[in-house]
């Protein structure tokens, strides 16, 4: 696997990831969504340099003008709920992008700090011969991006596959270095040490989810 860790180089991006750490600025929610959208548009920026182009010609006013343009057919699936402001930054780069939605839970059984992971919902295009770009803001464990894409398999076998993650723990990014084919990138703007005994990135964020969107009942 292609691993970009983005934060290992100087930019703006620290400045966002700063942000969404904070435990005071991250308590605006818009903010917070914000700042993930826009870590999502600098990874899509930096993807962009090793996708597929081709020379096109375009017609101006006043003559013509030759232009390398992207011509993979992309497909950008995001994992609901944490996923959307992620989503959104990636697609104000890839602005012509199929979308696909995916739902993706933790499920704790009898509150233990076990869990699976549930798939429920899935709205996916074809992805035959296509590029997938496959988004998660937190790359914990690695289970929800593996368990998703195998819940995408049926829709297709992709061309190139792009995993989009804001922050990871190393033992997540080695759990879907072994389950994904080493031709695979993954575009991460921080890796962090470890995880607590309950699956949660240290030091992390927090949820993801509830910092964006607000504190969900558990099931």
């Amino acid at each position: 696997m292609h691993i970009h860790n983005i934060s290992q180089q100087n930019s703006i991006l620290n400045t966002f990831i700063s942000e969404i750490r904070n435990v005071t600025i991250q308590k605006d929610s818009m903010r917070f969504r914000r700042n993930i959208e826009r870590i999502g548009e600098v990874l899509g920026y930096e993807m962009s340099k090793v996708l597929n182009y081709k020379a096109s010609l375009i017609e101006t006013p006043l003559g013509e003008s030759h232009i390398n343009l992207v011509s993979d057919s992309i497909v950008l699936c995001s994992i609901l709920r944490a996923g959307v402001p992620l989503h959104n930054g990636l697609l104000n780069y890839f602005d012509t992008a199929e979308n696909a939605f995916i739902s993706a839970y933790r499920h704790h059984k009898n509150n233990s700090d076990s869990f699976e992971i549930i798939v429920e919902y899935l709205a996916c295009p074809n992805l035959e011969n296509k590029t997938l770009i496959l988004a998660d803001p937190m790359l914990a464990t690695g289970q929800s991006m593996v368990s998703t894409f195998e819940a995408l398999k049926p829709f297709g076998t992709p061309k190139e596959i792009h995993l989009v993650s804001v922050i990871g723990a190393k033992e997540g990014v080695d759990f879907v270095e072994k389950h994904f084919d080493v031709s695979t990138h993954l575009w991460i703007a921080a890796i962090d040490e470890k995880l607590n005994e309950k699956g949660y990135i240290i030091p992390g964020i927090g949820d993801a989810g509830d910092l964006a969107f607000g504190k969900k009942l558990q099931r």
